[in-house]
């Protein structure tokens, strides 16, 4: 059969699943402002299957997703739902069926559970008042229909982010969804509350219901494609760049297909090498901290080492204080007890400033909140701390704007941020880019290595490229000698990077791992100790 032959084929195949799809685009291209962000994107969704699009940041995922709902439209192509050539809109979506789960969730906080999930279709008395004891009880048996329980008298600003998960998804539910489009849902969960996610959305498509159900999961997690999907569509450069199907599912291949190149794992010096170094200093030294916050004390007399040359890490179910812990070293919370000494020099009662002059650099856990300003450049937000650094004139009051845009313009290529464009605003960025902006600013712009790095979720929310840059970066650093503390809610990046890993449960370390290349912590002990298994912490 020649090549025409074999493209005739290859569209009538497309066109037949087409119709007989929950949705379908066909050659769907959008154009925001000068860049393409699909082009020419053809794949159908039928009932019955979970697919997973892949794709680096920036690939066009997440807007392909929001064509097919309506959020936005095509610039050319067509889009079908059960068939039918629409022109998409959210309210067109709904009513056929398809629901979209938002990676950053629309729910009102000071609204119950309840109210979030029938608000715009609330079940009314007389047609007239919203009947809230009605609206409870639909809830509560729909999240026990459908494994998804959440009380739904309580407050959404009261529930854990997997809780609210659980919300969005029964919001689409309640609607009468058959098609759920979930744009990264397990990028901010936990590892056991994905686990446990990905086991119910599976679940959705076995109940017995005799509603048929599909599920289209933006990820750049492997391991998730390969626990729950039938099928895997590759996105690169706003293109669907290859398919494969469960048969042929391989995480190298799908993680070339993503990135256009050969992915590799990095591996650190066997332990032997870090025992010759036993000798170097100690850069950060933390004694019997306690931290309290809003009258808890999230962290209870924790005391560590991190030496210079080494990654230690922090693992920890969300909530039991690894975010306090870092926000007190970093002095964005106070010790209320205990000590905290930078480079010999003790400064448990000094400010950020002070503790960044004094050698440490943070990579904070949500880059768009509080890592960087959104609507301002790339070269002004590798700025923001070093402003005293990259000064003149009388009292250094003066920014030398030459000096700052020359060193941007090495900084960015060499963190392969992408577009490496000081003048580009940071909101432009994927997430990955942005993350990489961050650490850049940690490592590259002060005068020389910060004594300490910490790094909290580095690589949340970024695709498979950008988690092997920020990681190499990671090593590099380590290699110069600087001192690391990991805060990461991903178990494979602590066993791959950490020379030693802690454990934190109720505030309290309950365990200190050491990590040989050659004999890593299991995920099992670890998951293990996160639960608590095995400890004496009391409450």
């Amino acid at each position: 059969m020649d090549r025409k032959c074999c493209s005739l084929w290859a569209m009538h195949a497309l066109n037949r699943d087409a119709l007989r799809s929950f949705c379908a685009a066909e050659s769907v291209t959008v154009r925001c402002d000068r860049t393409l962000a699909n082009d020419r994107v053809s794949m159908a969704i039928r009932p019955g299957e979970v697919v997973a699009l892949l794709g680096e940041n920036g690939a066009g995922k997440s807007t392909l997703l929001h064509t097919l709902y309506g959020l936005v439209q095509p610039t050319s192509g067509v889009v079908r739902y059960h068939g039918q050539v629409v022109r998409p809109t959210p309210e067109r979506a709904i009513a056929a069926g398809i629901g979209l789960i938002h990676q950053h969730f629309l729910l009102v906080p000071t609204l119950t559970v309840a109210e979030n999930i029938v608000l715009g279709k609330e079940p009314r008395r007389l047609g007239l008042w919203v009947d809230r004891k009605r609206a409870a009880e639909q809830v509560a048996k729909l999240g026990e229909r459908h494994g998804l329980p959440v009380g739904p008298d309580r407050l959404v600003s009261d529930l854990s982010v997997g809780e609210a998960q659980r919300v969005e998804i029964l919001k689409a539910l309640y609607r009468g969804a058959r098609l759920l489009l979930l744009d990264e849902p397990t990028a901010v969960l936990t590892p056991g509350e994905a686990l446990r996610l990905l086991a119910t959305l599976r679940g959705l498509l076995d109940e017995p219901s005799g509603e048929e159900r599909a599920l289209l999961i933006v990820t750049h997690k492997l391991d998730e494609v390969l626990q729950v999907a039938d099928r895997a569509v590759v996105m690169r450069q706003g293109r669907v760049v290859e398919e494969f199907q469960r048969s042929e599912f391989s995480a190298q291949a799908m993680a070339r297909a993503m990135v256009g190149r050969e992915v590799f794992s990095l591996r650190r010096p066997s332990m032997d090498a870090h025992r010759e170094q036993s000798a170097r200093p100690v850069p950060l030294q933390v004694r019997d901290v306690v931290v309290s916050r809003a009258g808890v004390d999230w962290v209870r007399g924790v005391s560590l080492d991190v030496p210079a040359g080494q990654i230690v890490g922090i693992a920890g179910v969300a909530g039991n204080g690894q975010s306090e812990l870092v926000e007190s070293l970093s002095g964005l919370l106070p010790v209320r007890s205990g000590q905290v000494v930078l480079g010999g020099d003790d400064v448990t009662t000094l400010d950020v400033r002070a503790r960044a002059q004094r050698g440490l650099a943070v990579v904070p856990e949500d880059r768009q909140r509080h890592g960087l300003v959104l609507e301002m450049s790339l070269c002004e937000n590798l700025l923001l701390g070093h402003e005293t650094e990259l000064s003149y004139g009388p009292g250094r009051q003066l920014l030398d704007w030459p000096k700052i845009r020359t060193l941007a313009a090495e900084v960015l290529p060499e963190a392969e941020v992408r577009p490496a464009d000081p003048d580009a605003l940071a909101r432009t960025l994927s997430g990955g880019n942005q993350q990489k902006v961050v650490l850049a600013r940690a490592l590259a712009m002060a005068k020389s290595l910060p004594k300490v790095l910490i790094a909290a979720q580095p690589t949340r929310g970024v695709d498979i490229g950008a988690i092997e840059t920020i990681h190499k970066t990671l090593l590099a650093a380590k290699e110069a000698g600087c001192a690391i503390l990991l805060l990461s809610a991903e178990l494979s990046e602590l066993q791959a990077l950490c020379d030693r890993i802690l454990v934190m449960y109720r505030g309290q370390l309950v365990a200190s791992l050491e990590n040989d290349p050659q004999s890593p912590v299991s995920r099992e002990q670890l998951g293990e100790l996160m639960a608590g298994v095995g400890t004496s912490v009391e409450g």
